[in-house]
């Protein structure tokens, strides 16, 4: 994977290097602030980005609107943010456009270096990774009517799911078998009118539909 960085913390920042380059990855941009940020998304050899939400000069909102900006102009640029904090309005309209390849965690809450690194894998690969935090902050205002035609047992797979989850690891943490969390999923796609078709990852729609 070739990822642009964008973190201020110069001692975040180069950890992040160390980290991803030791498990494979090629940094092709480390960067500290917004402007330099907008440059480094336009290298089209780059398979995606790893961005804080707070950076230079305002310190308010420049890395999502930045990954905002570039999935508009190039819809479905892997973007993984790693921030400490929510910022609700933001991460809606970056799951908004219901295109993989997302990803939003919380800093103080990456406990596993391995998983971490998994999950910027799962997003370059069009996948969605989200901090149940992130989750719970962007439920809280959702008006999706289709979901709630879902049961209580197909919300905490559909929950599990957008953090990554295989079935195997959702079947480990409902303490159900595998072919269970099939019947759930299949469920859910059917509840949320995502027929089967050759063009849709109905895994990631399901995801990005329950977080609008």
């Amino acid at each position: 994977m070739r990822l642009v960085i964008a973190e201020d913390n110069a001692l975040l920042r180069d950890g992040l290097i160390r980290l991803l380059e030791a498990n494979g990855c090629t940094v092709v941009a480390a960067v500290d602030n917004a402007p330099q940020l907008e440059v480094a998304l336009r290298d089209v050899d780059a398979d995606g980005a790893v961005l804080d939400v707070r950076m230079p000069p305002t310190y308010t909102d420049e890395g999502l609107r930045a990954a905002i900006a570039v999935r508009t102009a190039r819809p479905g640029y892997p973007v993984m943010v790693l921030s400490q904090y929510v910022e609700q309005l933001y991460a809606r309209e970056l799951l908004a456009s219901g295109e993989g390849g997302v990803g939003y965690l919380l800093k103080d809450r990456v406990a596993n270096v391995g998983e971490f690194v998994d999950g910027v894998r799962r997003v370059v690969s069009g996948g969605t990774v989200l901090d149940p935090e992130v989750i719970a902050a962007i439920m809280s205002h959702r008006r999706d009517e289709p979901l709630d035609r879902l049961s209580k047992r197909e919300r905490d797979v559909l929950s599990l799911m957008a953090e990554g989850r295989s079935n195997a690891a959702i079947a480990g943490a409902l303490f159900v078998s595998e072919k269970a969390v099939a019947k759930h999923t299949n469920s859910i796609f059917t509840k949320l009118d995502l027929p089967l078709a050759p063009d849709d990852n109905r895994r990631v729609l399901a995801v990005l539909a329950w977080l609008r």
